[in-house]
């Protein structure tokens, strides 16, 4: 008689144990002295004081001298598929520079963007590219490229004629920067559409220059604005405006768009009707400080633009009046990797850096709808970074990230 010994196999996956020891923590909310943070596989386990925690035995232990722990930012108005206008006018970007090109450009600024501090980030529209941003979220998902966790627009909408590229005579049709609608039921199907198409979120222009060096004026009727934002809503979704008139601002905010982008033109009355509704605004002052680079202007050397004058008076009101400002920069119009610059700007036109601070992180995440980040807390996604120093006391240390962890991975 024979006996026949029969042995399985199982395959045992130890979860990740890493131990991050900083010089100091920002949580999204404080600053904390002596602090550490545990993080178990993709979350965080534990924050809190270091002679509180007892450290596993087989947990890895990283240790940040000098640094700074906080929540990886979370950048509020991007687009990946731009690159800055010194290097090719935005004309060409959209003409001459096929989705192919333009989506290879922007696998290599989502990597810039993770390793400069951006774990998460909203792709505000791509700018004549069609669906290409929704296709670069999907390979970012797969973890076929490094980048940060996206939420898109898709190609946005405008009404019809009020959007570039312009110039041309009327029989020759050309690619534009946004989808043109006229009337409730095209814009009821646009909106569809993107949804169906991928988008996360609706970007509608509320305002824009009809002719060349002509001022900005409404572009949507309010009842075309309603029934967009009605018809995300519907959908589980939510709408933003691009819009800097008083009057394109105030249509989209009673449509009921979730955050005014730019604002340039916003007056007391706009802002405290901002603040009524909830509705946040994302200012862009590092886009409009570039442009007036790109133009010749010499900041500390040359008197203000009317441009940057305007933005921080508006910036000032907004501060004032309790609207709820969204880090956001425009990043494309000036050189991915760089956001720094809009948290620079923040705090030079008037907001305090631990405000600053908690726009990129705790307060972005909130209004911007990334569940479960922009909080160093138990239970929280490991998406953290770590500068040098103290960016409390100088905001410039925030161009020095030394450490990324994207969930519970270490990128950098």
């Amino acid at each position: 008689m024979r006996t026949i010994f029969v042995f399985f196999c199982a395959t045992i996956t130890l979860t990740a144990q890493t131990l991050l020891k900083p010089d100091r923590v920002f949580d999204g909310i404080e600053m904390h002295e002596k602090w550490v943070v545990f993080v178990v596989g993709n979350q965080i386990e534990y924050s809190g004081s270091g002679t509180e925690f007892k450290t596993p035995n087989d947990a890895k232990i990283i240790s940040l001298n000098g640094m700074t722990l906080m929540p990886g930012l979370i950048e509020g108005h991007s687009h990946l598929l731009l690159h800055p206008y010194n290097e090719t006018e935005w004309n060409d970007q959209v003409l001459k520079e096929s989705p192919v090109e333009r989506a290879i450009r922007g696998s290599i600024a989502a990597k810039q963007s993770l390793l400069s501090g951006v774990t998460s980030m909203r792709d505000l529209g791509a700018e004549g590219a069609g669906y290409t941003d929704v296709y670069l979220k999907k390979t970012i998902d797969n973890g076929l490229i490094e980048g940060p966790r996206l939420k898109v627009a898709g190609p946005a909408i405008v009404a019809t004629g009020a959007y570039g590229p312009k110039g041309f005579h009327d029989g020759v049709t050309v690619p534009l920067g946004a989808e043109p609608v006229s009337g409730v039921d095209e814009a009821i199907r646009a909106v569809r559409r993107q949804l169906g198409n991928g988008a996360n979120f609706i970007k509608i222009y509320a305002d824009y220059r009809w002719g060349k060096g002509e001022p900005s004026q409404p572009t949507f009727l309010q009842e075309e604005l309603d029934v967009m934002v009605k018809t995300a809503r519907s959908a589980g979704r939510y709408a933003v405006a691009h819009a800097s008139t008083p009057e394109g601002m105030r249509r989209a905010i009673m449509a009921g768009v979730e955050t005014i982008e730019h604002g340039d033109g916003g007056t007391k009355e706009i802002f405290e009707l901002m603040k009524e509704k909830g509705v946040a605004l994302c200012p862009t002052v590092a886009a409009g400080a570039a442009i007036e680079r790109y133009k010749g202007w010499r900041k500390g050397i040359d008197l203000d633009t009317d441009r940057i004058t305007k933005k921080k008076a508006s910036f000032k009101l907004a501060l004032e009046t309790g609207v709820h400002i969204v880090f956001g920069g425009d990043v494309g119009v000036f050189p991915h990797g760089e956001n720094y610059q809009e948290l620079e700007l923040m705090v030079e036109y008037g907001m305090q850096p631990l405000q600053v601070l908690r726009s990129a992180t705790a307060k972005n995440a909130k209004y911007l709808h990334f569940e479960h980040l922009g909080q160093l807390k138990k239970g929280y996604l490991a998406d953290i970074i770590a500068v040098k120093g103290n960016p409390i006391k100088d905001i410039t240390k925030m161009r020095e990230v030394g450490f990324v962890m994207k969930d519970g991975v270490v990128i950098k």
